[in-house]
């Protein structure tokens, strides 16, 4: 960004009273009138205009969250370069197709846009508050507390768990099996019997 410096700048004064001080010099003789000058008039106020209706905004996605939308006739109805219908059937099926398209979404934005605005506003409140009164409140006293409960929790583990583990794995060590040729023989007679 850049600044300006202060020997760019130019102080004027600025009179923000209500009375007006006419300091205008005379005319030169030459273009001065014999007529005599009117008294100045008082300024008048601005009549109170009305205030202009409010428009609705040019543009309603002004994100683009629905740009993905085939709206567009061309987007959706083509002919190949050769074949082509009769002129007329063309034009009834792009005015058809236009103003069914305009219609259906009226009829459907007039049943459901108002119902379903409601309950997304409804739905994304109740997460809001979810998530200022309940969850943020939560993560902040298990990172407060769970601290201490990691260090017990490591105190009983090496007191009580690990010995046993340890003294489990050492006897399960000594454990070996074996197999041979004669075992699978018995196995064998034992399921033909």
């Amino acid at each position: 960004m850049m600044m300006v410096s202060d020997d760019c700048l130019v102080e004027c004064k600025i009179d923000d009273s209500d009375e007006e001080e006419v300091n205008t010099p005379p005319p030169p003789p030459e273009f001065a009138s014999k007529a005599s000058t009117p008294a100045p008039k008082d300024p008048t106020p601005p009549a109170n205009s009305p205030s202009p209706a409010p428009t609705r905004p040019v543009n309603r996605d002004p994100h683009g969250i629905n740009q993905h939308l085939k709206v567009e006739v061309s987007d959706v109805l083509a002919e190949p370069a050769t074949p082509h219908s009769i002129g007329g059937v063309w034009t009834y099926s792009l005015v058809g197709f236009e103003r069914t398209r305009i219609w259906t979404y009226r009829c459907l934005s007039l049943l459901f846009a108002v119902p379903l605005a409601f309950l997304c506003g409804l739905f994304l409140a109740i997460l809001a508050c979810l998530r200022v009164w309940f969850l943020v409140p939560c993560i902040q006293l298990s990172n407060t507390f769970l601290p201490c409960l990691r260090s017990l929790f490591i105190c009983a583990v090496n007191v009580f768990i690990s010995p046993f583990c340890m003294s489990l794995a050492l006897c399960c060590t000594q454990i070996s099996i074996s197999l041979s040729n004669k075992d699978l023989d018995r196995k064998r007679d034992k399921d033909t019997v």
